[in-house]
Formats: C-alpha cells, sequence, structure tokens
C-alpha cells in the first residue's frame, strides 16, 4: 500500500509539473505576441490579462513604457474607452431590478424638456417621444453621434476639439447640445443599427436623473465598492478607491492624449480607467448575475446584428469568430472594445475571460485579433 501512496504521489507532481511546463509555455508564447505588438508603429504599452475559474488560471502582463522611460506595470490602469458602455448599460439594469424603469419605458419619462427638445428631428418628424430606453442601449435610436462623425456644416468635430481645445470640459447636457447643433439623425428610432455615444450620454444622465446620484457615484456605489474594483474610476471625475498609480498613456498615432481635459467629451460612453484584473472581476460579476439579475442579463443579451461576425446587445458586444472569417474557431465572445484597442470579453466556449489594451487609437482591429491569438494559444489550457 506504501508503495502504491508513493506511486500515486509521484504520479501527481508529474502531472502537475507538466501542467505547469505547458501552462509556462503559453506563458512565453503570449508574452512575445505583446512584444511583437509594441514593436508596431505607435503602440507604446500594451496590457493583457487572462483568467479561467474552471482551469484555476490567472495571468496579468503590463509591456512597454511611459514618455519618461518609467516601465508601465500592472499596478498602472488604463483607459477602456468604449468599454464604459457595458457598465453604464449594467447601470440601467440595475436600476431596472430595482423597479425604476423599464427598458421600453420612453426616455422622455426621465429627461427634462430642455434635453428631449429637437433631440430627433428627422425630415420635419420629432421622433423624440418615440425613443425608448431599449433603442438607447442597443444602437438603434437612429440619433447622430457627436464622437466619431462628422458634422453636418462643416464645424470642427468633438474629436478634433479634443485635440485643438485640451483644457475644455465638457458636460453631458453640453455635448447633447453639440449633437443636436451639428448633426443629424439617421432613420426613426427602432429601424435600423447605429453606433453612437450619444444614446450613452443620455443613458448616463437619466441614471442621474433616477438615482440622484452623479454617474461616479452611481458605480461607486453599485458596482466598484461591491465588486471591490479598488483601481477604477470615471476619468477626470473621481478617483479610485484606493491609492492607484498613473494612467497609462493613450496615444492617437504619436500625440499622447491621456492627461487632456477635453478627453471629458468621452463620459457614459467610454471614460472608465481601470486595470485587467478589476475588469476581469467586473465580467465574470456580470456573468454570474451578481450585478443584474439573470432575466435582465438575458434582456442585455438580445442581439441584432452590428456587422459581419458581431451582434449587439444592451452594452455588449457579441463576436464569433467564424462568421468573421472561414476557418476561424467557431467561438463566441461577449464583451466589449473600444476605439484605443480595448477588449474585454468572456468566451464561454473555453470559460476564459480576457481584458487588455494596445492603449493606441489605430489599433481597434488589432486588438480583436490579438483577443483571438490569445485564446489560440490558451485553447488548451
Amino acid at each position: 500500500m506504501k508503495k502504491l501512496n508513493l506511486l500515486l504521489l509521484g504520479l501527481i507532481i508529474t502531472v502537475s509539473l507538466t501542467a505547469q511546463t505547458h501552462r509556462g509555455t503559453l506563458i512565453a508564447k503570449v508574452d512575445q505576441m505583446l512584444e511583437s505588438a509594441l514593436e508596431k508603429e505607435h503602440v507604446y504599452n500594451a496590457f493583457l490579462s487572462i483568467y479561467s475559474p474552471s482551469k484555476d488560471f490567472e495571468w496579468h502582463v503590463a509591456k512597454g513604457a511611459f514618455k519618461d522611460g518609467r516601465k508601465v506595470t500592472t499596478e498602472h490602469p488604463y483607459y477602456t474607452a468604449s468599454i464604459g458602455k457595458t457598465f453604464t448599460a449594467s447601470g440601467i439594469g440595475i436600476l431596472a431590478d430595482q423597479g425604476k424603469l423599464q427598458f421600453d419605458d420612453p426616455i422622455a419619462k426621465y429627461l427634462s424638456d430642455e434635453i428631449m427638445s429637437g433631440l430627433h428631428v428627422l425630415i420635419g418628424t420629432d421622433y423624440g417621444d418615440s425613443i425608448r430606453i431599449s433603442h438607447l442601449l442597443q444602437h438603434t435610436s437612429g440619433l447622430p453621434d457627436y464622437f466619431d462623425e462628422q458634422t453636418t456644416d462643416g464645424s470642427p468635430g468633438i474629436f478634433d476639439l479634443i485635440m485643438t481645445k485640451p483644457d475644455q470640459f465638457w458636460q453631458p447636457a453640453t455635448l447633447i447640445a453639440f449633437s443636436k447643433a451639428h448633426f443629424r439623425p439617421s432613420f426613426p428610432p427602432g429601424q435600423g443599427y447605429f453606433y453612437t455615444d450619444t444614446e450613452y450620454v443620455l443613458l448616463g444622465m437619466i441614471i442621474e436623473n433616477i438615482s440622484a446620484l452623479e454617474l461616479h457615484e452611481f458605480f461607486a456605489k453599485n458596482i466598484f465598492v461591491p465588486l471591490a474594483m479598488h483601481h477604477t474610476y470615471l476619468n477626470l471625475r473621481s478617483e479610485a478607491l484606493q491609492p492607484t498609480g498613473k494612467i497609462a498613456e493613450i496615444y492617437a498615432d504619436d500625440f499622447e492624449i491621456s492627461q487632456l481635459r477635453s478627453l471629458s467629451a468621452d463620459w457614459a460612453g467610454g471614460a472608465i480607467v481601470s486595470t485587467g484584473k478589476d475588469l476581469i472581476i467586473f465580467m465574470e460579476a456580470l456573468m454570474d448575475g451578481e450585478i443584474v439579475s439573470n432575466e435582465t442579463l438575458q434582456a442585455m443579451q438580445q442581439w441584432i446584428p452590428e456587422t459581419q461576425g458581431m451582434t449587439y446587445g444592451y452594452g455588449l458586444r457579441k463576436i464569433n469568430f467564424a462568421e468573421l472569417s472561414p476557418g476561424l474557431p467557431d467561438w463566441e465572445v461577449i464583451g466589449h472594445s473600444g476605439l484605443n484597442g480595448t477588449s474585454m470579453y468572456y468566451c464561454p466556449d473555453l470559460d476564459i475571460y480576457l481584458a487588455g489594451t494596445l492603449n493606441q487609437l489605430s489599433s481597434s482591429k488589432e486588438a480583436v485579433a490579438l483577443a483571438l491569438e490569445v485564446l489560440m494559444e490558451f485553447r488548451e489550457l
């Protein structure tokens, strides 16, 4: 019996060492992927976090440096851009679970007459009263995108103003007024899909009006504190719960923009600053029904076509890799990505959570490709 026990112990140790060696090899391969990403033009830092509860695996890594030469680390948070839409949509879901709103409610019920006046006028018809909360969540309202569209009158758009007026601080009401003045709706509510940050500013305003809290206070009370997300905050509007490192630098080509006050133009649609570890805490809690009820989570996953291989729910994006391109694995990921190469996704097929960024505005497509490469490597974790 003693010999048998020794043999079993030896076998367990051998299997454990083999598994550790295998994981070490995978980590080395993915580590090299990030090194290669840093060699691309205008990519100065890169972050990646991977977690699998069923495989008992967690890994966080940061690469690159600040302009002053200091190395970035996993203790430095990064700008998550449109990942913030998942937080805002979750906030709406929390209010729905509290019985304070319903997804099909007209937004006019929660917004002032000043905000609603002229909000959605198309070919002489005012569709403002037809816009539902669900339309805003799913980008089906027909409202324009103040953030990433060309103005109808040829005046500078928000992104141009972020660069040319770096000290300007944008308030939500000013952003809506800007949208009304310089853009036009695309279609009547519910009759198409058009991705727009304007909708998420309105959702942030709804959260504030119902909760009587500022958006960053609502996030802290209902998400950051309960989940112990100690290093997450709303850029330029709040601070992290605990002392947190300097935000990693964001680049628009070779221009560093992370310290611009004008980034306040990105609010409920994408101003969350966080770490990979905190993002995975959030995403796992959302998928496990800890932030919103399972019923609300199912409602948030009513998918409509966005583009090839991608569908959109309520502040959630789903990517099917096989539909993106023939020959890719038939895997799906659920979460969100951002303009500066940020990703926060869960892959149910592999039970892997993934979060990271390349912190470069021209790298959003490369970030999705990198996420797939990472999943391919870790598929046999």
